[in-house]
């Protein structure tokens, strides 16, 4: 690398669509404001890139194919509490968004963004800052400073109104028996709504659905502990 070349920050781009990546890296790479050192498919990959390359910024998706990039970023955020993360995702409903936030993200673009956006935000969070795309900006000041217990429906709106129900129960700690008591349906009908709910949110256990409904505000009333990690 160049002398002058040592001050670009050094990117880990987390994505599992190889196409996305290597456009990405194009595109930043071309623009000469950062270098990638490493990509991973997976979150499982990317504890040992981060130990193998010392990236100084993690561009990372939310929709991995073993777990979820918010819960990846919540732990960088404990084992790496000074890297930044920049969440460049398809997803912009507001609970992901906010459990985003809480992790520890730094910043949330969501792809389709213009090149420049991207780059701003990149440049952004690796000089210590914190960014939102333009979508996600006229958002976020209402949804920090709501007073109120979230909505599951208003901060998920791809759930369907019975999934947003089923949501708020899980968040409250309640197992299926329980959710099919309350809301007066078979226990089988309930994991179906359940499973639906794991891939909305695009988690793979229950214990990753809790932290994300959390994280977005569910749950504060009657909260107890989960119960099992699986859907069923």
């Amino acid at each position: 690398m160049h002398e002058e070349d040592r001050t670009i920050p050094r990117v880990l781009i987390v994505d599992d669509h190889p196409l996305f990546r290597e456009g990405l890296r194009a595109a930043l790479e071309s623009s000469r404001c950062a270098l990638v050192v490493a990509e991973a498919e997976t979150g499982g990959e990317v504890p040992d890139a981060v130990e193998a390359h010392r990236p100084d910024v993690v561009v990372m998706d939310l929709s991995l194919p073993d777990v979820s990039g918010i819960e990846v970023t919540r732990r960088l955020a404990a084992s790496h509490p000074g890297l930044p993360v920049l969440m460049l995702t398809m997803s912009d409903d507001d609970g992901s968004v906010l459990a985003a936030l809480q992790a520890g993200a730094r910043g949330y673009v969501v792809k389709g963004a213009g090149s420049e956006e991207v780059l701003h935000a990149l440049r952004t969070v690796a000089a210590g800052g914190a960014v939102f795309g333009s979508e996600i900006a006229a958002r976020l000041s209402a949804l920090l400073t709501s007073g109120h217990r979230q909505n599951a429906g208003r901060l998920f709106p791809a759930l369907t109104a019975r999934e947003a129900e089923v949501l708020e129960l899980i968040a409250r700690g309640h197992d299926n028996r329980r959710i099919a008591r309350e809301l007066v349906l078979s226990e089988k009908t309930v994991r179906n709504h359940v499973t639906h709910v794991f891939e909305k949110l695009q988690v793979t256990s229950r214990a990753e659905a809790v932290a994300r409904a959390r994280d977005a505000g569910l749950g504060e009333e009657g909260r107890t502990a989960p119960h099992g990690t699986g859907p069923a």
